[in-house]
């Protein structure tokens, strides 16, 4: 499971990835679990951080951007699908301090005599996801 904080709650989020969206790399919330903030802190501990990147390059805007979000999501999937018993994701960026978001490069390349856009994206900063385990009592 997936948590992210929202004021002094952490709550169940699902990814929402999306290369049309305002934030590409989005989470929604889901309702299926919420922690306040002082309970998570005594309920988990953190056991490592993994910061996630990708990069992209293509000839076609967006679904060159939408590959990268693409090997975003690949690799939150990895990590959901190594969570042990008890184990929980925690999405550690913040909105507004240091949110991960896509970035563009384009460059100009000649294919066949004709000039064409060549389009390479990558996220920064990376997302960071905490792994956190259940303090046993």
């Amino acid at each position: 499971m997936i948590f992210r904080q929202y004021g002094a709650f952490f709550q169940s989020v699902e990814l929402n990835f999306d290369s049309k969206a305002l934030n590409e790399v989005g989470f929604r919330r889901n309702h299926q679990m919420s922690i306040g903030v002082d309970g998570f802190g005594s309920e988990y501990k953190l056991v490592e951080t993994h910061e996630i990147v990708a990069e992209a390059e293509g000839d076609v805007q967006d679904q060159t951007e939408q590959q990268l979000l693409d090997k975003i999501e690949g690799a939150v999937a990895v990590l959901v699908s190594d969570l042990g018993e008890g184990e929980v994701l925690v999405i550690e960026n913040e909105q507004g301090r240091d949110y991960p978001k896509t970035k563009q490069q384009t460059s100009n390349v000649i294919v066949d005599g004709e000039n064409r856009l060549h389009f390479f994206y990558t996220v920064a900063p990376p997302l960071r996801i905490g792994r956190y385990r259940l303090v046993s009592e």
